[in-house]
């Protein structure tokens, strides 16, 4: 699969005047340089480099997020020669944007894959076909969801690694993101680093680049499975299947989150929604655990993905936590009385006290951000 370096550019540059004029001298230093170089070519939008996977610069600067190649190869080391080169010119006038990574010291972008060809597949297209704002998306002829700008983006963030962060202001309720797994597998023993490997190579080298961009907590012999471990969310409620996606699975943990994941079992795909109000800047949040008692929540989360859960719950005090702890433990108890139909029928006006008690208790724990056993207890008392 090789080894791909380069270097992001970090925040992109905007539209600005002052934006257009640094990429311009950029732009024609990398011109000068490689001026009797033929293996780089100046074409209509963007400058080509012929070794490794081509690398290109487009002649937009605020389309451009990412120059890398693989430095592996038959081209390799000519690959490897254009994006030092480049890399210093791109350092020397953009400075502190610059943000190089090689994957040879496990290093990485900080835009995800998708994000990045996208980008480049904006490089051929005019100006005037390509929306500047969501709005204007939305508001032009013909418009499709997939030029509407997301309301997330992946960033790099503190003792995390990486993270989706609201872009805007996103209203509890959003569906945030909607997203196809790059593949799913149940867990036989004894045999899923076979199952995991070939599902890997079954991708295209774009699917590959974006499984092995994400987090391994697993270090071993089959790094293809130790990532698959890490990231694969369960296809519903107890499942046996588990899938990894090229995004959701950048979503991190928190004990109390901000959004929900669901699986669809129908269109095969796996949702993300708000349930309450995110502001711009905040990190957006899903619970890999469920509602269980802080020592076998942080001894699940430690075992299965590698990581103490210090979170706004996890780190309050002691005293706090085992206030917590007796809500948690009721909620459960009160969960599975209210879940028996013959107690509905023998004691209906009991199941409904215990009803209010526990969307109390829900409130006071979760803050409301339990949408899944909300939803089940209004059924149960409906």
């Amino acid at each position: 699969m090789g080894i791909d370096a380069g270097f992001d550019l970090v925040p992109r540059l905007s539209k600005s005047i002052e934006d257009k004029n640094r990429w311009r001298s950029f732009i024609d230093c990398v011109k000068r340089k490689y001026e009797d170089d033929d293996g780089v070519e100046v074409k209509a939008n963007y400058i080509e480099f012929n070794a490794g996977e081509h690398p290109i610069l487009p002649f937009d600067g605020h389309k451009f997020l990412r120059f890398s190649s693989k430095i592996s190869g038959k081209t390799g080391n000519q690959a490897e020669e254009y994006i030092r080169g480049v890399t210093h010119i791109a350092t020397s006038i953009l400075g502190s944007r610059v943000e190089r990574w090689s994957e040879m010291y496990d290093q990485y972008g900080f835009y995800g894959w998708k994000e990045v060809y996208e980008s480049q597949r904006s490089y051929d297209q005019d100006e005037t076909n390509i929306p500047s704002t969501a709005q204007s998306a939305l508001s032009s002829e013909g418009a499709s969801e997939d030029l509407i700008t997301p309301c997330y983006a992946i960033r790099s963030i503190q003792d995390k690694g990486k993270g989706l962060i609201a872009r805007v202001n996103i209203v509890s309720g959003t569906r945030i993101l909607i997203e196809k797994p790059l593949f799913s597998a149940s867990s036989p023993v004894g045999s899923l680093d076979d199952v995991v490997l070939a599902k890997v190579k079954a991708l295209s080298n774009e699917q590959q680049r974006e499984y092995l961009s994400l987090h391994n907590s697993h270090p071993g012999k089959n790094p293809f499975t130790g990532i698959f471990r890490t990231n694969a969310l369960p296809c519903g409620p107890g499942s046996p299947i588990g899938a990894v996606y090229p995004i959701i699975c950048f979503i991190n943990h928190t004990c109390i989150p901000n959004s929900h994941n669901n699986w669809n079992s129908e269109t095969e795909l796996e949702t993300i929604h708000a349930v309450r109000d995110i502001k711009a800047g905040e990190e957006i949040t899903i619970s890999y655990a469920e509602g269980e008692p802080a020592r076998q929540r942080l001894d699940k989360l430690k075992n299965a993905f590698g990581f103490d859960c210090k979170c706004e719950l996890c780190s309050r005090p002691a005293a706090e936590l085992q206030e917590s702890d007796a809500r948690r433990v009721e909620i459960e108890q009160l969960d599975q009385a209210i879940g028996d139909p013959n107690r509905a029928m023998s004691a209906p006006s009991r199941v409904i006290a215990d009803c209010q008690k526990m969307l109390k208790l829900i409130q006071q724990e979760y803050g409301g951000s339990l949408p899944p056993l909300v939803a089940r207890l209004y059924y149960d008392v409906f």
